[in-house]
């Protein structure tokens, strides 16, 4: 036992003594962590500014820019009041949406020649196009009932037929979960925990890939003669510092105000086999390419598009087959669907047992192959010995 005390001091020596790997696998986390809570701090889109082209100067229209001013998604930057210069105007502004009121536009209404309230929305950002027409179609609807319902008051129907002749049935939306669409609670979690997959791979692909370009492989093979220890002398000291940068993610939710308490424990569980998965990962690919700059590319290709391929933010059901059999294979693709289940969607422990047994084939075939691997880089060692 003291022997393994040794060797995991000998590889936590090393660990600190590369200061980029140092750098990246302690202050990458960090950085990023603060950096994007403070990107998506504000939670979601309020204030979006959009452009209003009044032909009409109506008292109808008036009431339209009344709603689209209490709206807290929109707000209005810019009050035209012609088409002059309008796309100018529009990228100057930075405008999400251009709505533009027809004149006559009161006068067609209470005619009923059915006027046409154009709205241009700007698609270069889907998020705020997307925030930015629901918002404007809310309004308009909103409008357009008032002035229905104003109509057949005016033509003497009673107030207790009103309803239902303008509403044949009634709609109820209930949102659960993410109830605020809040989109810190949505993305930051997942971005963090592919930021730690991909310094678990940076700092595990030098693992062995050091030991032979350095060349002490050799007297780190004499020194601990057993494979099985030998993997797990390396794959120990990241763990270790994986779980204190946990316990880093844990108090950045109560920093950004983040309710990620309940199911937090089982959680925890499933990160615990989610980081010995992708150390098994990267042990395997040190072990089999020895030089540590081409291990480290070979990672970075796998950890880079992982968080696009986990389905985090993309259905995987809308990718393409073989694109989803690429991202079954990454670990980060499993763990993200456990931590939907029990933190977003407060699931049970025993939903996320299908992800669970994905990273663990993951895992055990990585353990086998990397024990396989390194059998035959020691045979090869002892044998030129």
């Amino acid at each position: 036992m003291q022997h393994f005390a040794t060797l995991l001091k000998r590889e936590f020596k090393m660990f600190w003594q590369n200061k980029v790997l140092r750098l990246l696998f302690i202050g990458a986390p960090l950085l990023y962590g603060i950096l994007l809570g403070y990107v998506y701090g504000k939670g979601k889109v309020t204030d979006l500014p959009i452009i209003v082209v009044d032909e009409d100067r109506s008292e109808m229209s008036s009431k339209a820019l009344q709603m689209f001013e209490d709206n807290e998604v929109l707000n209005i930057s810019a009050l035209l009041y012609d088409q002059n210069n309008l796309s100018q105007i529009a990228i100057e502004k930075e405008a999400s949406c251009v709505v533009i009121i027809p004149k006559g536009f009161e006068k067609m209404v209470l005619t009923k020649k059915y006027p046409e309230v154009v709205t241009i929305v700007n698609a270069s950002n889907v998020l705020t196009a997307n925030y930015a027409s629901s918002a404007l179609q809310l309004c308009l609807g909103s409008l357009k009932a008032g002035v229905q319902m104003e109509t057949l008051r005016k033509q003497g129907t009673p107030e207790n037929l009103i309803g239902s002749q303008y509403e044949p049935f009634k709609t109820t939306f209930i949102k659960k979960y993410n109830r605020s669409t809040n989109y810190m609670y949505f993305l930051w979690p997942g971005v963090l925990a592919a930021v730690l997959q991909q310094v678990l791979l940076l700092g595990l692909a030098l693992s062995f890939a050091a030991e032979f370009e350095h060349g002490t492989f050799k007297k780190l093979v004499q020194k601990c003669p057993s494979m099985f220890k030998l993997i797990w002398v390396k794959i120990i000291p990241y763990m270790i510092m994986s779980f204190g940068l946990w316990i880093i993610y844990w108090l950045f939710t109560l920093w950004f105000r983040i309710p990620l308490y309940d199911n937090l424990f089982p959680l925890t569980i499933i990160a615990g086999i989610f980081v010995l998965v992708v150390s098994f990962m990267g042990i395997l690919v040190s072990i089999m390419v020895p030089s540590q700059l081409k291990a480290t590319e070979i990672l970075m290709v796998v950890a880079t598009p992982s968080f696009i391929l986990s389905g985090f933010t993309w259905p995987l059901s809308q990718m393409p087959v073989w694109v989803q059999g690429v991202a079954n294979v990454i670990p980060l693709t499993h763990f993200l669907k456990a931590f939907r289940i029990l933190i977003i969607e407060e699931g049970a422990f025993s939903q996320t047992f299908g992800a669970i047994s994905n990273l663990l084939i993951i895992g055990s075939i990585c353990a086998v192959f990397s024990y396989i691997a390194l059998y035959y880089k020691r045979k090869s060692v002892l044998k030129e010995a």
